[in-house]
């Protein structure tokens, strides 16, 4: 009787950890399964650098969105990204490549503009600063063109 005893709880402590390992793999995975309703807006930008689809979208540090895909078009590359619904973007929107410290992983920020004139969804945000080419600073720095 205390073997079976022992076994159940040897199952019962297995499949909590199995649950636990779901659910944070779920969490850092960072997957919606629930709700997550969002609308597409694109930009289109001369290099992404490093900006990889998945990546997150931040407006003032909070992360707004993520990054649906990356296609060349017209030789600029054209990021689709998945914006939370109740989030209102201007059209005067500047969307910018930046790095999470000196070599982190890129995301994408957006810096909201004054115009009251809403960018309606699937449309563009025209104004873009692409990333900056830290290699090619450093290059100029060493080799006196700076």
């Amino acid at each position: 009787m205390k073997r079976s005893a022992l076994d159940l709880a040897v199952g019962v402590f297995v499949l909590l950890g199995i649950l636990a390992l779901g659910w944070l793999s779920v969490r850092l995975g960072k997957v919606d399964f629930f709700g997550g309703e969002c609308g597409t807006v694109t930009a289109d930008f001369p290099t992404t650098a490093g900006l990889k689809t998945g990546s997150s979208i931040e407006i003032a540090g909070v992360e707004v969105g993520r990054v649906t895909s990356i296609q060349l078009t017209n030789y600029q590359a054209r990021v689709v990204m998945s914006i939370r619904n109740g989030i209102k973007l201007t059209e005067d929107s500047i969307a910018s490549i930046k790095t999470r410290g000196l070599i982190g992983e890129k995301f994408l920020q957006i810096s909201p503009g004054g115009s009251e004139r809403i960018i309606k969804p699937n449309g563009k945000i025209t104004e873009v600063e692409p990333p900056i080419d830290l290699e090619e600073l450093l290059s100029k720095y060493v080799f006196g063109k700076v």
